[in-house]
Parts: structure tokens; sequence; C-alpha cells
């Protein structure tokens, strides 16, 4: 099984992913955006998705957005063809996807809409925390994405402040304040323990 970052060359699986994204939604009875097979081609050629291979068998799929000119970028897409779920791919996949899209905008805040559980678990795993819809992307085109979800009517009612997705973001820049402030605290007490023991050897 390889997880790689697809390229041009991953064309030709553009219309099973979008088969497969499409049937998933089916299956779950939630919602699912649609994407069609030349939208997906765009991610595959611009080096903004990553692709999982069993020999030249699909196995899962998820794809890099960047919103408002790079300030955030959205994980998303991510499915696991019925034949490899449950060995673990989704998690294989989500981390590949998370490593790519820190590389590529490390500046950028990452986020993820999701009404399953799953992936809920695996966003926490790498660092995200849930946060209202008002903290995500003004970009209105990504939002002009959920058209195609059945649940498209709750977040128009809702002015887009909620929907029956969870919103989930991984912001870098607090990150770095967290390993800042954990540094402090470290030297802090490491002074401390000195003047202790400078005070012991005194006496």
């Amino acid at each position: 099984m390889r997880v790689v970052i697809a390229d041009q060359s991953h064309s030709k699986y553009a219309e099973i992913i979008c088969q497969t994204i499409d049937e998933a939604a089916l299956v779950r009875g939630t919602g699912i955006a649609k994407r069609k097979p030349e939208y997906i081609i765009t991610k595959l050629e611009n080096g903004n998705a990553v692709i999982a291979l069993d020999g030249d068998q699909f196995a899962g799929f998820c794809y890099i957005e960047a919103w408002s000119h790079g300030k955030f970028v959205a994980n998303s897409g991510l499915i696991v063809h019925p034949n490899y779920r449950g060995i673990g791919l989704a998690k294989q996949i989500k981390k590949v996807v998370f490593g790519h899209s820190k590389a590529k905008f490390p500046n950028a805040k990452i986020f993820s809409i999701t009404t399953g559980l799953a992936v809920m678990k695996l966003n926490s795993e790498l660092g995200y925390k849930p946060v209202t819809f008002s903290e995500l992307t003004e970009d209105q085109s990504f939002w002009n994405g959920c058209q195609t979800c059945k649940n498209y009517d709750v977040l128009q009612r809702t002015q887009q402040k909620m929907c029956l997705c969870t919103g989930m973001l991984y912001d870098p820049n607090k990150k770095t304040q967290n390993i800042k402030v954990k540094e402090k605290v470290f030297q802090r007490l490491k002074r401390i323990k000195e003047t202790i023991f400078l005070k012991k050897d005194k006496k």
C-alpha cells in the first residue's frame, strides 16, 4: 500500500474517486459534498491531493485547498474505498495530507468540517480543536462548495453560523505560542531549582 502526493499521472482515478465519495454519502446518509471528476483532476495536477494505491488499485484519497489568499487551508474529501476500510488507511492518508498541508502552506490555519466521528477523532489526534464556523474562512467560494450537500439548507438558515458538520481548526501560530509558554515555564522552574541548589551548597 502506497500513500503518496498525487500528480497528473493519477488523473485516471478521478472517476472512481467521485464515485466512491457519492456511494459513501448514500450509505452514511450524512452530508458529503459531491465533486466532479474535472474538479478532482485539478487537485491531482496541482499536487494538492494525496492518493492511496494498492498496486494500481485505488484505495483512498484526500485533497487540500487554499482559501482567503492562503490564510486558510482545508483538508477535504477524505475517502477510503470499501475494499480497504478497517485497516487504518484513513489515518495514514490524514497524516500525509496534514503534513503536506503544513509543508506547502506553513503559516496557514488548517481546517476541516465533518459529520464523521472517526474524522473528528483523527483531527483531534493531529492537534485540531473544535471551533465555531466564525473562526473558519470567510471566503464565500468555500461555503458555495457545500451546495451539493444534502444539509445545505441548514447552513443557509443559520446564515453560515452552524450546520450538522463540526468545524475543526489547527492553528500553527497557537502551537508556536504554546511551545514558547512551555519553554518559559521550563526555564523559570530551572532557575528556581538552581537557586535552591545554590542555597543548599552555601549551607
